[in-house]
């Protein structure tokens, strides 16, 4: 530390604090989309587990277009929090919001999990998961919010960490699918381990929540109530939820964004009309700086959440029933997207091209829209409109490792570009814009997968 009356995190307790509760925040919705073999098979009428439907070769029929709801009641919430997000703020206590919402978030995973052990018709079935998502992803949109206005007081390394640990929820969902499947036991107990894991994981979470009063770290930065901290904590969610996931963000790829509004290498330069004003910004100034960029923003992750997992996770394995068939689309979509999204995410913090001033971006952000019928032309036997034209596993691997490191990075690039085209005093306010139009491209990306699906 540079000054001496900071105390120090002994053991790095707050750190590892930080980490464990940014892993718990996204849990949920990793679990959720890594476990859609399961929830398919339950729907399809059978009280199936991830163990009996990756033996599957043709998987279950998603009768109840459960890929495309679980997408869609996921990203909503994000959307109507970020519209209430002042108004919670202000309302709620930040002990109630954080606490409160990791107790809610623990009992409908139990539930979940519970849910394996009961014999249900697919309807009633159906309804109480979507009700969950729906909760659930309504109370990470709080927390995740919540614990960024916290770490707006503390210094950055600890954003870090917590984007990190947030980072790792995605790979951490799809080890977890992989030893459910690899276990040997039977087919109930591995579902209900996998649905396990996310609730000890949040348990932790609160545990860490709970102990950080007690560290003399946390006590001196939480203490300090900067009059800038909700903006920081607005424009650090931003660089959350581009995981979705958010959307899903290792080490420290998010390092050079976290730092831009401290950063004054490099300031936008002036328009001859508008003389710099250090007064309260205007929206719609910053917008007219930024919405290329912000909507660049948007199509990464309208044409991303409009096949991902929609479209992928129906994609099977064209070899014959086997081990690698069983564990294909675990790997190859799930593991193999969270893995290569995290390697584009950390690319900015080695170069970040194009810049702010070249038309490529836009360019490049569009030719990823080729990616949603490259997909729709992979090996996914419930079609009855498209053909096949990609059958082979090595199609499906090279599209996903591009899509994923695509995705990564040029999400990464535009939230890191975006407040480098504005003001320093403006900051603040291209930092909620971008959280909203991420929100927005979610919620469309979402939606789109309907239409795509049903193209097939």
């Amino acid at each position: 530390m540079a000054r001496g009356d900071i105390p120090q995190d002994s053991y790095h307790l707050v750190g590892v604090s930080f980490f464990i509760l940014g892993l718990g925040t996204l849990l949920p919705w990793n679990f959720f989309i890594t476990a859609i073999p399961y929830f398919q098979g339950r729907l399809a009428g059978a009280n199936s587990t991830i163990v009996t439907l990756s033996t599957n070769h043709t998987g279950p029929a998603d009768t109840f277009n459960f890929n495309n709801w679980v997408t869609l009641l996921s990203q909503l919430p994000l959307l109507l929090f970020t519209l209430l997000n002042s108004f919670l703020y202000q309302c709620i206590p930040e002990t109630v919001r954080i606490l409160g919402s990791l107790l809610v978030i623990l009992l409908l995973f139990a539930l979940t999990a519970a849910l394996v052990k009961v014999d249900m018709t697919p309807g009633p079935f159906f309804s109480i998961t979507m009700a969950s998502v729906w909760f659930i992803n309504s109370f990470c949109a709080v927390l995740q919010g919540s614990l960024f206005g916290q770490l707006g007081t503390m210094p950055s390394t600890y954003s870090t960490l917590f984007l990190s640990g947030q980072g790792l929820a995605g790979i951490f969902a799809a080890l977890a699918m992989l030893m459910s499947m690899a276990s040997g036991v039977d087919a109930q107990t591995s579902a209900l381990g996998y649905f396990i894991t996310p609730c000890v994981g949040i348990f932790v979470s609160i545990v860490c929540y709970l102990s950080l009063p007690y560290m003399e770290l946390a006590r001196y930065y939480l203490a300090r109530k900067p009059s800038l901290a909700q903006g920081q904590e607005l424009e650090t969610k931003a660089e959350l939820l581009r995981s979705d996931e958010k959307n899903g963000i290792p080490n420290s790829p998010q390092k050079a964004a976290l730092t831009l509004e401290l950063d004054p290498e490099k300031e936008p330069e002036l328009e001859p009309e508008e003389p710099q004003k250090p007064g309260k910004p205007s929206v719609f100034i910053v917008f007219r700086k930024i919405w290329l960029t912000a909507l660049c923003l948007v199509l990464v992750f309208t044409v991303t959440l409009s096949v991902f997992p929609a479209i992928t996770a129906m994609v099977t394995s064209s070899t014959s029933p086997g081990k690698w068939s069983q564990f294909f689309n675990p790997i190859c979509c799930f593991l193999l997207f969270n893995i290569m999204d995290c390697l584009g995410r950390s690319l900015t913090s080695y170069f970040m091209w194009p810049d702010q001033d070249s038309r490529l971006l836009p360019l490049l952000v569009c030719l990823r829209v080729l990616f949603i019928p490259l997909f729709m032309l992979c090996h996914v036997p419930q079609r009855s409109r498209l053909p096949t034209l990609f059958p082979q596993d090595a199609y499906f691997i090279t599209f996903m490792m591009v899509f994923a490191v695509s995705n990564g990075y040029l999400v990464s690039l535009t939230m890191c570009l975006a407040p480098r085209q504005v003001l320093p005093h403006e900051r603040e306010v291209a930092g909620a814009l971008m959280t909203f139009f991420l929100a927005l491209g979610l919620s469309c990306g979402a939606s789109l997968s309907f239409l795509f699906k049903a193209l097939l």
